[in-house]
């Protein structure tokens, strides 16, 4: 009876943290069977650990080898790997604790509770992270920085040149920003040029040339 009770409540954690929490927050039902399909494999495993002679060092093993599962076929990100882990501690805590204990309770709605929370979309809303693809060369990164808020219409927190191709002009950055709070104003690029007619008609428009690459 011990056994069929630690057995529902490892299901009912994972069914909570694959379909109630990641799925309507990612889509990807893919990775919600996955997560279902490693948890179980995991509470058996450690279920049949627990009944033999094997000691507890394997177990530890096993649950490092399966911590650095990654999709090879698709990208993940770092949050759904956290989702992995927390599915491979669900299945370890129900199937080394063998019964339904006040302590595997507690710490099975610890680990959904605060994956549930911090993946929250009101946790961060406004943080934002991209990969973009500027259309001139930017040997020095104050001028990619520049040319990015331009493009964004706000201040960045971070910019991280990936990539200069000084043969295509291009300019590979990733960006991390904040998106503007509601009413704000977006920021716009300074009237003062001190550039001569001829030289801005010659100038290439980079931001308007970046958008078209970058979305």
């Amino acid at each position: 009876m011990e056994l069929v009770t630690v057995i529902a409540l490892d299901l009912i954690a994972i069914a909570v943290l694959a379909f109630a929490v990641y799925y309507p927050r990612h889509r990807r039902r893919d990775l919600a069977i996955a997560f279902v399909g490693v948890n179980v494999g995991v509470l058996a495993v450690s279920m049949v650990l627990t009944d033999s002679t094997v000691t507890a060092g394997l177990g530890l093993g096993l649950f490092g080898v399966l911590s650095i599962i990654r999709l090879r076929s698709r990208e993940i990100e770092q949050s759904e790997i956290a989702y992995y882990l927390a599915a491979l501690a669900l299945g370890l805590i129900a199937g080394l604790s063998g019964a339904a204990t006040w302590s595997a309770i507690g710490l099975t709605a610890l680990i959904v509770g605060v994956i549930a929370i911090v993946d929250s979309p009101l946790v961060l809303r406004r943080s934002r992270e991209q990969t973009l693809v500027l259309d001139r060369a930017y040997p020095n990164e104050d001028d990619a920085r520049a040319a990015v808020e331009t493009l964004l219409g706000t201040p960045v927190q971070r910019v991280t040149v990936r990539g200069l191709d000084l043969v295509s002009d291009t300019t590979t950055v990733n960006v991390r920003y904040a998106l503007p709070r509601r009413g704000a104003s977006p920021r716009r690029r300074s009237t003062h040029d001190s550039s001569t007619p001829s030289e801005r008609d010659s100038a290439p428009d980079t931001v308007a040339h970046t958008w078209q690459v970058a979305r």
